[in-house]
């Protein structure tokens, strides 16, 4: 009975001892194996791999996947023009040397992501202190991205990380100055809206005095056209009436006569003092005698 205890024992404590020196390393991980303190190795590649049992060797575990650095609060600058904005950014990176990625903080991912947390403020202090408010929100937010990248990577890469990306996900005017950026919006506004006024009255008095020529000259050569017809038909009457006191003389002045008493009896009012004798009555006097209408 004795014996069989002290084989279980024995089992159990080689299953004990193999079990401490095999370590799995998944894919998504690395690993650093310890000996007394001090880095022995580094594993990067998955797999099944040993190691001597503890307290010789221990191992710790790196996530190597990509991870993403937010902040809660946005951050306050102060741009070129001496005005504040608040900026909210995130940062893409991982671990690409564990073994410098240890060294700098033990460990810590805490310490680590307030590293990158300074890296990527003091970065965005300095590109954003070298620009405009317009240039930081729309003019240049790609280039200012860009630069802090390319800074922090070169921070980063001493701590054993890789920047992936850097985004700017908003950037805002703090509450004091809200107020004077929309009454510089709205007169930036209320300018353009006057100058369109301005234009439109300009084009309308444009317009309107175009018309007005338009019109002037229409009428002027439909005045001078109707000239042009009343000429020709009078000189078409003079015409007619020229050859019809050719042909009978007698007969043209009868009716130039009867067109005279016309104008001049027009309306049963009319009074004309005149010598009874004159020749204005000539045909009067004549009507239903053949003596008179033959003087």
């Amino acid at each position: 009975m004795g014996r069989l205890i002290s084989t279980v024992i024995a089992v159990v404590v080689a299953l004990w001892l193999l079990s401490s020196t095999i370590f799995v390393v998944d894919q998504r991980q690395s690993a650093i194996v310890f000996a007394l303190g001090e880095v022995k190795q580094v594993i990067t590649e998955p797999g099944l791999h040993f190691k001597l049992p503890p307290p010789f060797q221990n191992v710790i575990y790196l996530d190597k996947r990509i991870q993403t650095l937010d902040t809660a609060d946005a951050d306050r600058f102060i741009t070129a023009e001496k005005k504040n904005v608040l900026v909210d950014s995130f940062v893409k990176w991982r671990i690409v040397d564990p073994r410098l990625y240890f060294i700098s903080f033990g460990g810590d991912d805490r310490r680590a992501q307030d590293r990158m947390a300074q890296i990527v403020k003091a970065a965005l202090n300095e590109e954003i202190t070298k620009r405009t408010v317009r240039e930081v929100i729309s003019g240049e937010r790609g280039k200012v991205m860009d630069a802090i990248q390319r800074k922090v990577a070169a921070e980063a890469k001493q701590i054993g990380a890789e920047i992936i990306d850097v985004r700017l996900r908003r950037v805002d005017y703090v509450d004091q100055i809200n107020n004077s950026v929309y009454d510089r919006m709205k007169s930036e506004r209320a300018r353009v809206a006057n100058e369109l006024r301005s234009t439109g009255a300009a084009e309308s008095e444009k317009i309107r005095a175009d018309a007005d020529r338009q019109r002037v000259v229409i009428l002027a050569d439909a005045y001078r056209d109707a000239e042009k017809i009343r000429g020709a038909g009078d000189a078409k009457a003079s015409q007619v009436y020229a050859q019809a006191f050719g042909q009978n003389q007698e007969f043209y002045k009868f009716y130039r006569s009867l067109e005279a008493y016309r104008a001049s009896f027009k309306n049963r009012h009319d009074l004309l003092v005149v010598d009874p004798n004159s020749e204005f009555f000539k045909y009067f006097k004549g009507v239903g005698t053949g003596a008179a209408a033959k003087k």
